[in-house]
């Protein structure tokens, strides 16, 4: 248990009070003078039917001080506690120090499986920027669970299925050329997609004969399954070279058509629980209860949709995983196909559907224009991560002329850029395209944290080795104190963003812990201060950069050790 968690602990006992209730409203004041945490009695006022002034009062003579409590002041409706400074910095960086890089890591998931599904774009389509957002917010999501104890599986569920692949091979048909598609695969089935949805507008027929041969797809079509497994092939080879390049691995490619096969097993459980219904030719389920649009299962042509491969997947990972959670990193415009899917899930008796959790995102788009994928309008993700290494190449070039491994720091901190643009805000907002931000390498941005962990690394190449038995009593400078408030703070953050699924709480996190660093080290000389000092201040200095490292690995950014 943390100083924190001592604190909510006792006010919870004084006020018997739920822990959760009082961690909901506790606070750090916005500055040291004013304590490290407060109570603001205002929201207990109408339960305890008192003035707030009085709750505080009564409950400041019931904290005692003692090695966690310095002191406690009361003013107005707020109680101001002040930590055992000497006792929380000691607490504090023993535990980072002791525990390196593992350091905010938990068993709280022992024995518990979390499936991840994320990124899935769809196959002969490119993998463009608009891609970005579900994989880096999935994959931190998965990194977040997996370093809390939980066993993790990433499942990349391609969109490799659905009537769009009828149009792909009648545009392959009509328009394709082998020697490119040999060469440049999704130039050239982007080419035609483009070129079907340009001839169907004066050519209606072509949309007919796309739902014919997405038929003969379902119905193993010999020759239409060649075709549609030489896309598949051509498409996963393009996109594992995009992910080598991010370092994202998946345990599971099972796409949509994985699943085809199985989902006449679902629509028999259905049937059996009576929940079809026939509407127009097609088989639904009504979800009238939940306020929602019947679902669609099976297509009035006999084709599956979306939902019925979804929730044939949902029941092939339960069987399979037995996942305690289901996570969806999937747009926020998809928020009403997963409360469907979910909901048909709940009728029909499983009761794990509650362990199936919809993350949704905003999406990148231009400042003019929507990304679409049928005009051609995008800009391929390959080119940005390019782009962003050449950058950072020629930025480096300016600073460090004579830094080593200059091309491996380069695309370190050319994608950790990207990267860290996707996920400096929250994952509900939209992210407006801009080559400038994406590839902005100034003020709040993953090369500025990079480049403070290279900072710390230096002063520690420069210390030699970590000196033993630091006397922690000599870190007395405000600017060590915040920096140390904010390195104890990780488990917690790490909770947060777990219990939330938001990756952007580590990266605002991280932000702030590297800009609390430069102030200390700004004000606080390491290698010229008295030996006592010094050792204590080199302690720190490993500390910030164990807890930097450990949160960009999360944000599945990495840092070079030298800049």
């Amino acid at each position: 248990m943390n100083l924190k968690e001592e604190i909510i602990k006792k006010i919870s006992m004084e006020l018997m009070m739920d822990f959760q209730s009082i961690e909901n409203i506790l606070e750090i004041p916005p500055e040291l003078q004013m304590g490290d945490y407060a109570l603001p009695c205002f929201q207990l006022a109408k339960r305890f039917k008192k003035s707030p002034n009085l709750i505080a009062s009564e409950l400041g003579k019931k904290i005692t001080c003692n090695e966690t409590v310095e002191k406690v002041e009361i003013v107005g409706g707020y109680v101001n506690i002040f930590l055992n400074k000497e006792k929380f910095i000691r607490e504090t960086l023993l535990n980072i120090v002791k525990a390196g890089e593992k350091y905010g890591s938990s068993m709280i998931g022992n024995g518990k499986t979390v499936v991840v599904e994320f990124s899935s774009p769809n196959i002969a389509k490119p993998f463009h920027v608009g891609h970005m957002c579900s994989t880096v917010i999935g994959n931190s999501i998965e990194r977040l669970y997996k370093y809390l104890g939980h066993k993790t599986v990433r499942i990349n569920h391609l969109g490799d299925w659905g009537t769009q692949f009828g149009k792909l091979i009648s545009a392959y048909k009509h328009w394709g050329n082998e020697e490119e598609l040999k060469h440049n695969p999704i130039k050239e089935l982007l080419r035609i997609y483009v070129q079907f949805h340009d001839e169907a507008k004066n050519n209606p027929e072509l949309e007919d004969e796309a739902r014919i041969y997405f038929k003969k797809l379902e119905e193993q079509d010999s020759q239409t399954v060649l075709l549609w497994e030489k896309f598949r092939e051509v498409s996963l080879n393009e996109f594992k070279r995009v992910y080598d390049t991010l370092g994202i691995e998946f345990d599971s490619y099972a796409g949509e058509s994985f699943y085809s096969d199985k989902i006449n097993e679902v629509v028999e459980i259905f049937d059996k629980e009576g929940l079809l219904r026939e509407s127009e030719n097609a088989k639904v389920v009504s979800l009238d209860e939940f306020s929602l649009p019947p679902c669609l299962i099976i297509k009035s042509d006999g084709a599956t949709i979306y939902a019925s491969r979804d929730l044939a997947a949902a029941l092939y990972r339960k069987r399979t995983y037995d996942f305690d959670k289901c996570i969806y990193v999937v747009g926020t415009p998809q928020a009403l196909h997963f409360q469907q899917v979910f909901n048909v899930l709940k009728i029909a008796g499983f009761e794990w559907y509650k362990d199936c959790i919809h993350v949704g995102f905003g999406m990148v788009r231009f400042k003019d224009k929507k990304m679409a994928t049928r005009s051609g309008d995008v800009i391929l993700l390959e080119d940005l991560l390019n782009e962003a290494q050449i950058k950072a190449l020629k930025k480096i070039n300016e600073i460090s002329p004579a830094l080593e491994n200059k091309e491996d720091v380069a695309k370190k901190v050319g994608i950790g850029a990207v990267i860290y643009t996707y996920l400096k805000s929250g994952r509900e907002n939209d992210i407006v395209f801009s080559w400038d931000e994406m590839l902005n390498f100034e003020g709040e941005s993953a090369p500025y944290v990079q480049y403070t962990y290279a900072r710390g690394k230096s002063v520690l190449g420069k210390a030699g080795s970590l000196p033993e038995n630091a006397d922690y009593s000599m870190l007395r400078c405000p600017e060590e104190y915040i920096l140390i408030k904010l390195l104890h703070d990780f488990e917690n953050i790490l909770m947060d963003a777990a219990q939330k699924y938001e990756p952007f709480i580590i990266t605002k996190y991280i932000t702030s812990v590297a800009r609390a660093f430069n102030k200390f080290y700004k004000f606080c000389p390491v290698l010229k201060a008295d030996e006592e000092t010094k050792k204590a201040r080199i302690h720190l200095t490993q500390a910030t950069c164990n807890v930097i490292k450990t949160g960009f690995n999360l944000l599945g950014i990495e840092v070079p050790e030298r800049m």
